[in-house]
């Protein structure tokens, strides 16, 4: 299919038909054989699958995902301290309902979800989008740290304009970006950060990396696009410690399986993520698993297209037995943030 388009970015037959042609044969092969799709995955990784991935989760969206009342794009919960996708799900819901009724006290705004399923109030700033779902954890009984982290899906480029960050009101270049995240990152029980900074920001990539390093994940989507060309740069640049694998960005499963396993090479850490506009098909969570990936990433925990994805990810578990991966880090969770 790659021959067929013959365009380095896929322009004649799309990334997206190529990608559901890719799949389709991924479950026809697997079908055949009369194997799960993620054992087929996983022999294409030729790894075995020893853990299943830990889901990070939806909780407030803005950007472009919502309507832009605040700069960055999303505030996901992280199950951290559950032994099983079950026990995952359960406390992400618990966070996601006193969210909500949060949201209803605060902001007078019922439940209305931006277009990956998170919440979207009238923050004033990013700040009040932290302090919410660290206030909405300890409300539902889990404690902030402990049990939930957060992850900061900043998407970046989407508000750098010449050369300036223009974020709650202020425009700062890259190294007051930097300190900006630094101090996320101290403050609140933030332990992966995707998209810090624009994706050609490159010169300080490095820079942000070494300013959270041990404390958050560099997670890096419009930086890297599941592109071996943009990794191995990376790479070489020690730009970031993580990738966010997605798909639908370089449009085979050929190709998204060298990104993984560049990844691996190098000892990253990688989230396999779906998108916005999904739909009910789960083949994402057979991947992930498949893959070993570390994390999944699939939105909220409302919708029927992100619902599917995360029943599959249940039905894997009870037919494997296999327990949660554990976080990439040099110690335990609370080594990235001590509660204050």
């Amino acid at each position: 299919m790659i021959a067929l388009d013959g365009t380095p970015r896929k322009s004649r037959l799309g990334a997206n038909a190529i990608l559901a042609v890719s799949v389709a044969f991924a479950r026809a092969h697997a079908r055949h054989r009369g194997i799960p799709l993620y054992s087929h995955f996983a022999e294409m990784l030729a790894s075995p699958i020893d853990a299943l991935p830990r889901v990070t989760i939806n909780l407030f969206s803005g950007g472009k995902h919502a309507g832009g009342q605040v700069s960055i794009q999303d505030v996901l919960i992280i199950p951290i301290s559950a032994k099983t996708v079950d026990e995952a799900l359960v406390a992400a819901f618990d966070v996601y309902r006193t969210a909500a009724e949060l949201v209803l006290q605060k902001y007078g705004m019922r439940l209305l979800t931006a277009d990956e399923g998170g919440l979207a109030p009238p923050f004033k700033s990013v700040e009040e989008m932290f302090a919410l779902a660290v206030e909405a954890t300890e409300k539902a009984g889990l404690a902030p740290g402990k049990d939930i982290c957060l992850g900061v899906d900043v998407a970046a480029t989407h508000f750098y304009r010449n050369q300036r960050y223009e974020i709650d009101s202020a425009a700062l270049d890259s190294t007051g970006m930097i300190k900006t995240i630094t101090n996320w990152v101290d403050r609140f029980p933030i332990i992966s950060v995707e998209d810090g900074l624009a994706e050609d920001d490159w010169e300080h990539w490095p820079s942000l990396r070494k300013a959270i390093s041990g404390h958050a994940l560099t997670l890096g989507d419009d930086l890297l696009c599941t592109n071996p060309i943009r990794i191995r740069r990376a790479l070489e640049s020690s730009a970031c410690d993580a990738l966010l694998l997605k798909v639908n960005q370089i449009g085979t499963l050929t190709e998204a399986l060298e990104a993984c396993q560049q990844a691996r090479a190098a000892g990253w850490s990688v989230t396999l993520s779906v998108r916005s506009g999904e739909t009910e098909d789960n083949w994402a969570a057979d991947l992930a698993v498949g893959w070993s990936a570390d994390q999944f990433k699939g939105g909220s925990i409302r919708g029927s297209e992100r619902l599917a994805k995360y029943n599959r990810l249940l039905d894997i578990a009870e037919t494997t037995g296999r327990p949660l991966a554990a976080w990439p880090s040099p110690g335990k969770p609370d080594h990235f943030y001590r509660v204050k």
